[in-house]
């Protein structure tokens, strides 16, 4: 009976907020950090691809409004395919924080706790796995346009 209890309120939580399919704070954390690396450096480097193209060309725009939302859907599904299990994979401290508060406020008939020991993780890791990926982004369009390229925007894209 305490099982089914038990079950029933993780439930409840889950609809709420990200919990994990395996409490291990250490690999949660570089989960969900690396998720959003991925994530962010990927759509940062097909943004970057969009550069190259000749301004004011059928083929850019036909990349900027066709092609590249498709390339950053499918990697949001890959993304969240991959990470859905280990993690439930927040990617933004938003879509954890702010229901997991509002678990924590509601008056949930048989609720259980908001499991603010794992909040951190979903908050944190994204930010940490944000500033990775905007550190390999800006090594990479250094890398591609040395001395600002062809925008002339030196280390920050304008």
């Amino acid at each position: 009976m305490q099982a089914a209890v038990e079950a029933d309120q993780n439930a409840k939580l889950s609809i709420f907020a990200t919990r994990p399919a395996i409490y291990a704070p250490l690999y949660n954390f570089i989960t969900e950090a690396m998720g959003t690396t991925a994530l962010l450096l990927l759509a940062l480097l097909v943004e970057l691809q969009a550069r190259r193209f000749p301004e004011g060309s059928d083929i850019k725009l036909f990349y900027e409004v066709g092609v590249q939302s498709l390339i950053l859907s499918f990697i949001i599904v890959v993304l969240i395919a991959g990470l859905g299990g280990p993690t439930a994979y927040a990617a933004n401290p938003a879509r954890d924080l702010g229901p997991r508060l509002a678990h924590q406020l509601l008056p949930i008939l048989g609720k259980g706790s908001s499991e603010w020991s794992y909040a951190w993780i979903p908050f944190f890791a994204p930010l940490i796995g944000g500033v990775i990926a905007g550190a390999l982004y800006i090594a990479i369009e250094e890398m591609q346009f040395p001395g600002g390229g062809p925008k002339g925007g030196g280390l920050f894209v304008g």
